[in-house]
């Protein structure tokens, strides 16, 4: 595991994702249709490639995403806000590259980092939810929900744990 820059050390949250730079192994769980009671899910792996960018004021991530259907390629560009003490997640998929993500905006609190935002799925006003949890030296999962209700309900619809690759 790579060692804290002093930026990383600074107490303020900017480490909050130090845990995750490194090469990992990602098995996907991923709700086959999503906001319609669907119980039925896919599974698949993938791989992770993190490291940290600013300075230690955010990080980058490089996906391989084996869909059932085919592999493709996606990236995650997090930075962080010393002045809100808030990160921003952006997620840009490689079968569209051309688009980034609305983004996601949290903190980590007791070990869990939880980002929302509000976001359209099928024409539909939603709000999005990535939980990060379960955080050791050699694993995380990575939740990802839809509420279509503000927050009242949510529908967890995409479930990543990462295993740290030796």
């Amino acid at each position: 595991m790579p060692t804290q820059s002093v930026a990383s050390r600074s107490g303020d949250g900017r480490a909050d994702f130090d845990f995750f730079f490194d090469r990992w192994d990602v098995s996907h769980r991923r709700l086959q249709t999503r906001l319609v009671g669907d119980t039925n899910w896919d599974e698949f792996g993938g791989t992770c490639d993190v490291r940290p960018i600013l300075g230690g004021l955010g990080n980058v991530d490089d996906n391989v995403i084996e869909l059932p259907g085919g592999s493709y390629l996606a990236a995650t560009v997090r930075t962080f806000d010393p002045a809100t003490r808030q990160w921003s997640i952006w997620w840009i998929d490689g079968r569209n590259p051309l688009t980034i993500d609305v983004p996601m905006r949290g903190t980590f609190e007791a070990g869990v980092g939880t980002f929302l935002c509000d976001d359209v799925f099928d024409g539909r006003k939603i709000r999005v939810r990535f939980l990060w949890s379960r955080i050791t030296e050699k694993s995380a999962r990575w939740e990802q929900a839809f509420s279509p209700d503000g927050g009242k309900t949510w529908e967890t619809n995409w479930i990543m744990d990462f295993s740290r690759q030796a």
